[in-house]
């Protein structure tokens, strides 16, 4: 039973996550992270070896009690437990259709419930804070190109942080319609209209660079390696903090990598696009997941309210025009 269990946990993280998931590294690594973690604790709480664990062993209240552990001895917070809870889940749906003789133990653990926790408030950009952040970096200076060009890019596409770290030269084209690839959750492939003027810096960016080949990574640090969640961020509170300084009244809430994600759907939902459009902007698998935009924006929950057609005339940030353009580009291309 031991080398089972064993074989079962290599099929499911060797071949099972990445070929028949088709789970993302960043999965991958975050589910081996949990499985680590409850092999420690196996190992050190509840004195059970690697060696010595059976099918048996991990049952719904050694899982229960696991997570209690990292709660009370880590201090993770509900997201991060829960976050553990999804991995553990995963692998025993898995091994529930592998060995039917685990059945009942695999459905006591994939009946614990996830913690719910309270909503956190939503922080994003107005489109006055937008225009203060893109007017600060100094675009003449090698640095500070590369850095206009990761929060114009962030902002301009709606791209979750690895989606953009993950970016090369080849996700790029610079034909009369400029775009960029995104490649998201589940590798869903997005295209996203980029203006002229983000266009013109990506290229200047690229050449200052000698960003050339597709293959090339398109943002890096500078040690020529690929960017981090953290090295991102970083630059992200750089300039939020030097937007401070220049507008102390903007910049009130806490601003992260994702407030850009955020910023950019809010812009365009006050310019009367419709859901529709946004979530498949954003690469939402669901309309639902869209709509905590809209219930988070006070003005937009009155212009739902009070009007049959969210295809209205758009505020200052799109001209109808524009708006126009944007919608057909978006029916036509996602």
């Amino acid at each position: 039973m031991t080398n089972m269990f064993s074989y079962h946990v290599t099929k499911y993280f060797a071949d099972y996550l990445p070929r028949h998931l088709g789970a993302s590294e960043n999965t991958r690594k975050s589910y081996r992270y949990t499985f680590i973690q409850l092999l420690d604790y196996l190992e050190k709480i509840r004195r059970i070896p690697p060696d010595k664990i059976l099918h048996g062993t991990i049952t719904a209240t050694v899982v229960e009690d696991f997570l209690l552990h990292l709660e009370e001895t880590n201090g993770i917070g509900i997201s991060t437990r829960n976050q553990r809870l999804a991995s553990i889940h995963s692998f025993f749906k898995y091994l529930q259709k592998k060995e039917l003789s685990c059945f009942e133990q695999c459905s006591a653990i994939l009946a614990i419930p996830f913690k719910k926790k309270p909503q956190a408030p939503m922080s994003y950009l107005s489109i006055k804070e937008v225009k203060v952040l893109f007017s600060i970096p100094d675009t003449g200076k090698k640095r500070e190109l590369r850095d206009a060009a990761i929060i114009t890019v962030l902002y301009e596409t709606g791209a979750r942080v690895q989606e953009l770290i993950d970016l090369t030269a080849g996700n790029l084209n610079f034909s009369d319609a400029p775009y960029i690839e995104l490649r998201g959750k589940g590798k869903k492939l997005r295209l996203i209209p980029i203006a002229e003027e983000v266009a013109d810096i990506l290229g200047e960016y690229m050449k200052a660079y000698h960003i050339t080949a597709p293959q090339d990574v398109l943002f890096t640090n500078s040690q020529k390696q690929k960017l981090t969640r953290a090295g991102v961020q970083y630059i992200v509170s750089k300039y939020i903090g030097l937007g401070k300084r220049q507008a102390p009244e903007l910049f009130q809430q806490k601003i992260t990598n994702h407030s850009f994600r955020h910023s950019k759907a809010m812009h365009l939902l006050e310019a009367g696009v419709n859901l529709i459009y946004i979530r498949d902007f954003l690469g939402h698998s669901s309309v639902t997941t869209t709509e905590i935009y809209a219930k988070t924006n006070p003005d937009i929950k009155r212009k739902i309210l009070t009007e049959n057609n969210l295809l209205t005339v758009a505020g200052e940030h799109y001209a109808p025009n524009e708006k126009k353009n944007l919608l057909d580009w978006l029916k036509e291309n996602l």
